[in-house]
């Protein structure tokens, strides 16, 4: 059961879950919106109380998540800059032809695509590109991944996803990659791939679930760090 309350003017989530022993709370990127799961009979008041204890904290992850730099919405035009893997590309776009195509040379990304294609149709195509370029890496990481840990998930599904870099659907052994990881360096899909595997033993952010975080991924700092520090793309900012 999900619910908002306003709790030191700040508008936070609480959802109410009957399996939970503890309270947590989660400060979602990019727009620093707060949640907080509680077991289903945990009265309201201690909630605030907790929540209001933890405000400076929160506002402390909040501020800093938004303070972020943000890349500008991009319209997919020659001059612009887009990242692959954590290294930004000078973009040229050549109007020929009907159909779309993307070289990646060593500083630069070639966008061919028709002459009366639009924004729209150029960001999809992008889209499509990063979507192949992440499959293609991600299979590797899978193996290194489970291998270290030796959990294994059913499945591995990407989309563009706006609060979430993963999220693991623990019954079904069903996990979601963030189509923009493409655009992180290699390091930051590791640790989310790793990250989510360990939710298949350990559903909520515990202490457990961050010694076996560390244990099986020791520079998971690191790499959260630097999905904390490189821009966003403009699509984390909206709905994904």
């Amino acid at each position: 059961m999900s619910s908002e309350a306003i709790i030191g003017g700040m508008p936070i989530e609480i959802i109410k879950k009957k399996n939970l022993k503890n309270l947590y709370i989660r400060v979602n990127p990019p727009e620093g919106n707060v949640t907080v799961s509680t077991p289903s009979d945990y009265p309201d008041e201690e909630i605030r109380l907790f929540v209001l204890k933890k405000m400076p904290e929160i506002t402390k992850v909040r501020d800093r998540m938004l303070a972020q730099p943000r890349q500008t919405e991009r319209e997919y035009v020659s001059g612009e800059s887009h990242y692959l893997w954590g290294k930004p590309y000078r973009l040229q776009v050549v109007y020929e032809g009907n159909k779309y195509e993307i070289t990646k040379l060593p500083n630069k990304i070639i966008l061919t695509a028709p002459e009366r294609s639009t924004k729209e149709s150029r960001e999809s195509a992008f889209n499509e590109w990063y979507r192949e370029e992440l499959k293609r890496v991600l299979n590797g990481v899978i193996s290194t991944c489970e291998s270290k840990t030796n959990l294994h998930a059913n499945e591995y599904k990407i989309k563009n996803m706006r609060t979430k870099w993963g999220a693991c659907n623990i019954n079904k052994k069903r996990i979601w990659i963030n189509l923009q990881l493409a655009k992180k360096p290699v390091e930051c899909l590791e640790y989310v791939v790793i990250h989510e595997l360990v939710h298949l033993i350990e559903k909520n952010h515990t202490n457990r679930f961050h010694a076996l975080v560390e244990e099986f991924y020791p520079t998971w700092k690191e790499a959260r760090k630097l999905l904390a520090e490189m821009p966003l793309d403009y699509i984390e900012k909206g709905e994904g």
